[in-house]
């Protein structure tokens, strides 16, 4: 049974005129920040990055993006639904199929391994644990979903992106989005793009990033508790 979407009171965030003058730092700064230190992490102490990133994450968030990032999801169950399905797509292949990541479609020199780079020993440092969790959880789903599907996902199909509604389908805009979103995975980029298609496909049904975001943390939530619980670190790349 198809849902009908119930988009929020609130302003679509797309047309929200409070973003500022250059509303595409609200979608884009905080997802450029990320992936510009992860360009630098080699060279910075493990632990001393993983708080600086997450400071920074979230001063860019607060910074650029406080007022477009929408809290109110219109369909909270089916969200949630939607990430513990994407979260055990995810963890899926490597529980059935010990060594499964070892192939070579996804252990070369292109996607890497899928092996952490983090320092062992921050298994055994709480302070580490609890903000990688919620940054893996809050942040990252928040400055993702806002690129992601807030703005390359419109931006590809109208560079004027806040003159196209969130969720407006086109099989370029679907796709490239879905295949970048892969390709920002390594080695679970098979993986990363079902991810990408079912996150994609439910802004497309509810036209409300809130619900996209939710789906997204509850994913990552899921996958936190296990890389926890069941010393999987490999996932925390």
């Amino acid at each position: 049974m198809w849902l009908k979407p119930t988009l929020p009171k609130a302003k679509s965030i797309g047309s929200d005129p409070s973003a500022g003058v250059r509303p595409t730092l609200a979608y884009v700064a905080p997802f450029g920040l990320f992936i510009a230190l992860l360009a630098i992490r080699r060279w910075i102490p493990s632990e001393t990055f993983a708080v600086l990133r997450f400071v920074l994450i979230a001063a860019a968030l607060a910074v650029f993006s406080r007022r477009v990032i929408p809290w109110r999801p219109s369909f909270w169950m089916a969200s949630i639904l939607l990430g513990a399905a994407v979260f055990l797509v995810w963890i899926g292949p490597d529980a059935l199929w010990p060594g499964y990541r070892d192939f070579w479609l996804f252990h070369n020199f292109i996607t890497g391994a899928a092996a952490s780079s983090l320092d062992a020993r921050l298994k055994g440092n709480a302070f580490f644990i609890v903000i990688r969790v919620i940054e893996s959880a809050i942040l990252i789903p928040i400055l993702e979903e806002l690129f992601w599907r807030g703005w390359l996902m419109r931006w590809l199909i109208r560079p004027d992106f806040q003159s196209v509604p969130l969720g407006q389908y086109a099989p370029v805009s679907f796709w490239a989005v879905a295949l970048l979103f892969a390709s920002e995975h390594g080695a679970y980029w098979e993986v990363g793009l079902i991810a990408g298609i079912a996150y994609n496909g439910w802004i497309v049904r509810t036209r409300n990033l809130a619900d996209c975001i939710l789906a997204h943390g509850v994913t990552n939530a899921l996958l936190a508790a296990y890389v926890l619980v069941y010393d999987k670190w490999q996932y925390w790349l």
